[in-house]
């Protein structure tokens, strides 16, 4: 039973990383930031060992780094001007994105050491697949939070 649970588990893993792929090529057509994750996490879906690799955990390192830093910048304007819900500004959306993109590449950086990781990894690597999708439906359906956009936001599928 133990072989077939950790199948079932490699599986699942490879299927979130095409899910993020898939996110983060979807958003990479209007933020170009999600380039580099959309094609860490299509290399980490076919071949999850690849995350051992140095060049991958340079870039992914690297990338880590400099959404953090953005994020911090972004979370410092929101705090001094936000007046509405985060998601109604810009900036808001952005970060949201850039710590979707942390804690995805991190989750996935840290998952070098055991490819698949625990049970609690591979939950929150559910969750973090899942939260963009759940995120897009709300806010499709919520047509208050989509009347105060700016015109390209509301073009965007």
């Amino acid at each position: 039973m133990a072989p077939e649970a950790g199948r079932w588990s490699r599986v699942l893993w490879r299927a979130c990383n095409g899910l993020m792929a898939a996110f983060f090529a979807l958003a990479a057509v209007v933020q170009v930031v999600y380039m580099i994750p959309a094609g860490l996490s299509l290399l980490v879906g076919l071949d999850p060992l690849v995350t051992g690799n140095f060049i991958w955990k340079s870039v992914s390192a690297i990338h880590i780094f400099f959404c953090t830093v953005w994020a911090v910048c972004l979370a410092h304007y929101l705090v001094l001007h936000t007046q509405w819900n985060v998601l109604h500004e810009e900036e808001g959306r952005e970060l949201t994105g850039l710590v979707i993109i942390t804690a995805w590449m991190s989750l996935c950086h840290s998952s070098s050491k055991i490819p698949v990781g625990g049970r609690i990894q591979l939950a929150v690597a559910v969750i973090i697949a899942l939260f963009p999708f759940f995120a897009w439906v709300y806010i499709y359906v919520n047509k208050e939070m989509r009347s105060s956009w700016p015109t390209h936001c509301k073009t965007v599928i």
